[in-house]
């Protein structure tokens, strides 16, 4: 009987296959990418450290052969010298012998052979060279002839194994002869290979070095990338896709290049940041259509409350009045909505366009804004005031903007200031903006409360009944479409300051 040895239908649960067909997690394409770029990344690190080790090291060691070669030199050019000097002396007393006793004991102390030529052209001291050498020749030839001597080239450890040091025996104009010294330079290979080595050592040992602080820079430098890399892309796997009508991002990486993971990495930022636009695009269309969709249902339904008061029984007016009012409350919400989604729009945030209409003086809708309000603050028993340090003051925010971002701080303090309150508008100019604060001594916001007062729908503690919560969360998104900003602030000793900063127009 066939037994079964494995696979899915082994009771035991144990998969029996060989390793080979084990089933294996395919690397993620991130992953990958991210080892393609550190491998870039250390290629070009080591090739920058391969560079700087070599530039120090390439020049040591010339220097270290160049100064080797120029002791040798020196060292066999004064015993060259001394011996023309004593061959110079025995040929002038018609003796040599003391000089080829010294040039003797000189060959057999260092293994160098020297040769004397008098100033015939015969052998007058002879120790080991080989007179019939070309080289030997053409040195002898050269000194005889009183020539500057050659310059020696650097040694390596691969140079000739003897070098030629040739003087003229005599001075001035009177040659009497050459001293050619065949001078070895196995020592100085030797010592020139040995600096070399260690050298070379020490050049390996910087570029083990470097490549270790490269392979750790590299993993610091493309960790956060890797990080954001991750978390791009585990956004957009939870963002809808755009629609098919949505704009395609221009990529950053096809403007400026660079190498193909990093524009990977720029294309999906640009695919998030499209998906996130269009997302919210796409919610704030939806608030503005459902409110624009609710409104016509709440004015049927008002207009049919309206038509129904007088035939409302005495027991259900207070009912009535409290449908009524709730009525006007969601269509004021509504309204709200409406008009925070328009403020949010990206049309909204475009004042590149330097027109007429995009441009108001300041101080005109304020005192516009002060005539509208006095009489709603006498009859609250407040008083409204308006301090205008300026003549004028042109901001780049249209009239009915600024009159709409004024309207709600003007409102609010109307309405929960307190009677006996004070309100002052104050107008003030800097050098690019314009500020426009609106103050009351009223009773105030409690501090913990006063940054969430631009939140949606938040209402303070201390509120009395009515509003929304939309009101500075409107404003403050008009001031923010127009490049200014909306703040909320304690006053000392109690009350409520919002200062509206807008940009100003250059004066012309």
């Amino acid at each position: 009987m066939a037994t079964d040895t494995g696979g899915d239908n082994d009771p035991t649960g144990i998969d029996r296959r060989p390793p080979t067909l084990l089933s294996r997690h395919p690397v993620r394409p991130e992953y990958a990418e991210r080892r393609t770029v550190r491998r870039r990344l250390l290629i070009a690190l080591t090739v920058f450290a391969a560079i700087a080790v070599l530039a120090f090291a390439v020049p040591l060691s010339l220097t270290v052969a160049t100064s080797r070669t120029q002791e040798l030199v020196l060292g066999r050019s004064g015993d060259a010298d001394r011996f023309a000097t004593l061959a110079d002396a025995a040929v002038a007393a018609g003796d040599v012998r003391a000089l080829a006793d010294e040039i003797n004991r000189y060959h057999d102390l260092y293994g160098e052979n020297v040769l004397v030529i008098n100033a015939k052209g015969a052998v007058a001291v002879n120790a080991g060279a080989d007179v019939g050498d070309a080289r030997v020749v053409a040195a002898v030839a050269a000194a005889r002839r009183n020539q500057r001597p050659h310059a020696v080239d650097r040694l390596t450890p691969w140079s000739s194994p003897t070098m030629l040091v040739a003087r003229p025996v005599g001075t001035g104009l009177q040659v009497n002869g050459a001293v050619v010294i065949e001078a070895s330079t196995a020592r100085a290979r030797a010592d020139i290979a040995w600096a070399w080595l260690v050298i070379a050592i020490g050049a390996a040992m910087a570029m083990a070095f470097f490549m270790a602080l490269a392979l750790l820079f590299s993993r610091w430098v493309l960790r956060p990338l890797a990080a954001l890399s991750d978390a791009v892309a585990d956004l957009t796997a939870t963002l809808p896709k755009p629609r098919a009508d949505a704009p395609a991002p221009v990529s950053i990486a096809r403007r400026h290049g660079g190498p193909p993971e990093m524009r990977a990495v720029a294309e999906s930022f640009d695919a998030m940041a499209l998906a996130v636009a269009d997302s919210v695009d796409a919610q704030r269309q939806l608030v503005a259509d459902t409110a624009h969709a609710m409104r016509n249902p709440l004015a049927a339904l008002a207009i049919r409350l309206d038509s129904l008061e007088l035939d409302i029984p005495e027991g259900a007016v207070s009912t009535f009045r409290g449908a009524s009012a709730e009525v006007d409350r969601l269509t004021a919400l509504l309204d709200g909505l409406l008009n925070l989604a328009v403020a949010e729009t990206p049309a909204a945030f475009d004042i590149t366009t330097a027109t007429a209409e995009n441009h108001c003086d300041a101080v005109q809708v304020v005192a516009d804004r002060f005539d509208a309000w006095c009489s709603a603050f006498e009859n609250a028993g407040m008083d409204l005031v308006a301090e205008l340090a300026v003549i004028t003051a042109e901001t780049a925010v249209s009239a009915d903007v600024l009159a709409q971002i004024l309207d709600v701080p003007l409102s609010n303090s109307c309405r929960y200031a307190g009677a006996g309150a004070r309100t002052e508008l104050i107008v003030s100019r800097h050098d690019d903006c314009v500020d426009i604060i609106v103050r009351d001594n009223g009773s105030g916001v409690p501090e913990d409360e006063i940054a969430k007062l631009t939140t949606r729908f938040f209402r303070g503690s201390t509120a009395a009944v009515g509003g929304s919560g939309l009101g500075l969360p409107i404003a403050a998104a008009l001031a923010q479409a127009r490049g200014g900003s909306l703040t909320v602030e304690a006053v000392d000793p109690r009350g409520l300051a919002v200062t509206v900063r807008l940009p100003a127009v250059p004066v012309q």
